[in-house]
């Protein structure tokens, strides 16, 4: 194989903790990584949506991954960090943040040693999982950001990306 078709071949990732599993996301779906700042709470939402951040002058929602993925919450750390990316919402993207414990590192995986999602059975929801693949020993669960949330969730994120002008209009 020469090495322009194994670049094309070659997926990169950002891996992310969550306890002691660990998760990716597309790195072209990541704008950046934050550090934890104060997240403003948001009356009467979903126990997972933290609240918004102050990005550069615009609201952006934070999802709790934890919470989103049904695991425990746990006391935030030095490492907690929010990832904020862009999700597919109708022909947009929604800007938003996804609050994890720690952020690993960008990895490099071929298409061809990334396994489909295991069938779990129907007690588990796994269309969010565009895959899985391995780091040494440890599986990595790739996570579909454009399936992970619903239509209603990405609208209440679009609505909170836009200013007050946008919204009367």
């Amino acid at each position: 194989m020469d090495t322009n078709a194994r670049a094309s071949s070659l997926g990169q990732y950002l891996t992310f903790t969550l306890g002691n599993e660990i998760f990716a996301l597309d790195i072209a779906r990541v704008r950046e990584v934050l550090e934890l700042t104060t997240i403003s709470d948001i009356p009467r939402t979903p126990k997972y949506m933290r609240g918004v951040i102050n990005l550069r002058g615009h609201a952006v929602p934070v999802m709790d991954m934890r919470m989103k993925l049904g695991m425990n919450m746990v006391q935030d750390t030095v490492d907690t960090c929010i990832i904020i990316m862009e999700v597919a919402f109708g022909d947009e993207d929604v800007v938003l943040g996804a609050l994890v414990d720690s952020v690993r590192e960008v990895f490099e995986m071929a298409e061809n040693e990334i396994e489909p999602a295991p069938r779990m059975g129907a007690a588990i929801n796994a269309e969010y999982i565009m895959g899985m693949g391995r780091q040494e020993d440890k599986f990595i669960i790739i996570v579909d950001v454009d399936s992970i949330f619903s239509q209603a969730e990405l609208q209440a994120a679009a609505d909170s990306n836009k200013t007050p002008t946008e919204m009367a209009a």
